[in-house]
């Protein structure tokens, strides 16, 4: 089963846990080999991908978002084999909460979703809150 989206109660989740402080959002994205739009119009999965960041980048910027990480997936070693192989993988950070809905509510930000909703075959996002990093894996 592919997620593309919030659902109403994880995004009302979301929302409700307004804690101060910036949040880093885990980003694991697996791309569509071709991306077939509503006009007839078909790029690659990562031509589609990479024009709704083209296309978002002012917004996510205007509010003060940046990504902080971003690497590429070379081999699954513990975890599920099947369907776990994505294409991009990249964390984002928000300021706020609130920068993040501003962001989803932002018209400009709506029309480059086109893009994204085209590219992507199937992904993660997971909302971390940032800490040290410390000095052993426990910490």
């Amino acid at each position: 089963m592919a997620h593309l989206a919030f659902d109403k109660e994880d995004f009302d989740a979301f929302k409700a846990n307004d804690r101060p402080g910036p949040i880093h959002m885990l980003n694991l994205v697996k791309l569509h080999d071709t991306a077939r739009y509503e006009d007839g119009t078909e790029v690659t999965g990562a031509e589609a991908y990479a024009a709704y960041g083209r296309e978002s980048a002012p917004v996510f910027q205007r509010l003060g978002g940046r990504i902080v990480w971003r690497g590429k997936m070379e081999q699954m070693v513990i975890g599920p084999k099947d369907n776990e192989d994505w294409d991009l993988c990249f964390i984002a950070e928000y300021p706020s909460v609130q920068a993040f809905v501003d962001m989803l509510k932002d018209p400009d930000y709506r029309k480059a979703m086109v893009h994204r909703q085209v590219a992507v075959a199937d992904s993660r996002l997971v909302r971390m809150q940032p800490a040290d990093t410390g000095g052993t894996f426990g910490e």
